[in-house]
């Protein structure tokens, strides 16, 4: 392939490239998607794929596109976990030795997985950004292969391929979205579908904490942002790749962008309700689905584009997330310091329907004569929660927020 396009001829040969190696991921219907905008939604698990995530398409067919001489000289790539994953196991299968940076921080899963793939990882900084610069450094000194992320045509051919089988599994799809970061899923998957079927409508999602293309595309060329901290980590590039911002340029719809809360509220539902256990950078499409669902015309089909997410944080995001939803509730409650306060105010809880999660009995730093109390709550939904907090201020509590 060229270093400076990419075809959709080179789509259908990387496809035959990953024939063995990539799975067909499955497309689920979703029932409560589907009711919220008003026609079909199907979901592409990609979660599923090998590795967790569609990363190991693209970095695959840019590493078997390798001569013998490059792979004996080893490659380095930089990412937050999945590229890193997926150049892992990319270069054990044609075994090639592959060094890869990571930020520091990044999810100890991914890190896990990386090493367990044969890699040897290396942190640098605490951004995609840093690590990409470290890892360009590394090959220029090292003379070992760059695997860029996003920025190849090896590499967007290669997740290009789930354009292609979203096609055969859903002839009649109207409306394609998937999360966006550097770019590189975005450009293949158009590049694939529009080179087929031009009317189908492709949306790019971004975290709104980390959205370079929305001002770039404004700009009519690649700007660098400086991406703010986000859940939605494996996302959070600060500059598209020059080839993806072309071809998002020229063949994607609409880029939009999704909050923290957007995000956190997708995965609970991918979780509840669809069964599917998604990172946050991955439910980005189901995000924009959920916060806007007039956008979409349907039949509709997001990609779910990782699955690599570490249980604490996990555990971090459905709290963040059922909190967004209205069912889950945290305050503090001053009390009178004296015996039984507390015990009366969790009888009325308990009448209101509302679960004590959790709470704290907080004596220092409080009004002398008063103690404050710290809970968690879960309810059943936003209107449950307004009648928990309505009923306790009528009362006389006061809640304190935040």
């Amino acid at each position: 392939m060229s270093d400076a396009e990419v075809t959709y001829d080179d789509v259908v040969a990387a496809r035959e490239l990953l024939a063995d190696v990539a799975l067909r991921t499955p497309l689920l219907h979703s029932h409560v998607l589907s009711a919220a905008i008003g026609g079909p939604v199907h979901l592409k698990c990609e979660n599923l794929q090998r590795s967790g995530s569609f990363k190991v398409r693209g970095a695959y067919v840019r590493i078997a596109g390798l001569t013998e001489e490059e792979r004996g000289r080893g490659v380095v790539a930089a990412s937050a976990g999945n590229h890193a994953q997926g150049v892992a196991l990319g270069s054990g299968l044609v075994g090639a030795r592959a060094t890869v940076y990571m930020p520091e921080g990044a999810p100890l899963p991914k890190v896990a997985a990386t090493r367990s793939y044969g890699a040897e990882v290396v942190f640098a900084g605490h951004t995609v950004d840093v690590a990409l610069a470290q890892a360009k450094e590394h090959a220029e000194r090292t003379g070992a292969v760059f695997i860029h992320p996003f920025d190849h045509p090896d590499v967007i051919a290669g997740q290009g391929t789930i354009g292609l089988e979203i096609l055969e599994q859903l002839p009649e799809v109207g409306t394609i979205v998937m999360s966006l970061g550097g770019g590189g899923l975005t450009a293949g998957v158009a590049l694939a579908v529009k080179s087929l079927r031009p009317g189908v409508r492709i949306v790019g999602v971004q975290a709104e904490r980390a959205a370079a293309y929305p001002a770039s595309l404004a700009a009519g060329q690649p700007v660098m942002v400086q991406p703010a901290s986000t859940m939605a980590d494996g996302i959070a590039v600060g500059r598209p790749g020059e080839l993806p911002f072309e071809l998002i340029h020229y063949l994607v719809d609409n880029v939009v962008t999704v909050t923290e809360s957007d995000i956190s509220r997708a995965l609970v539902l991918c979780l509840e309700r669809a069964k599917q256990v998604v990172e946050p950078a991955g439910v980005a499409g189901v995000a924009a689905i959920l916060a806007q669902p007039q956008v979409f015309e349907p039949p509709v089909v997001a990609v779910l584009s990782g699955g690599n997410i570490d249980p604490l944080l996990l555990a971090k995001v459905l709290r963040h997330g059922l909190a967004a939803a209205g069912r889950y509730l945290t305050l503090r409650v001053p009390l009178p310091d004296r015996p039984g306060a507390l015990a009366v105010l969790l009888t009325k809880l308990a009448g209101l329907g509302a679960n004590v999660l959790d709470i704290v009995h907080e004596r220092l730093g409080v009004h002398l004569g008063e103690v404050e109390v710290q809970l968690q709550l879960e309810t059943k939904g936003p209107a449950h929660s307004d009648e928990v907090l309505a009923s306790l201020r009528k009362e006389g509590y006061r809640l304190i927020f935040g």
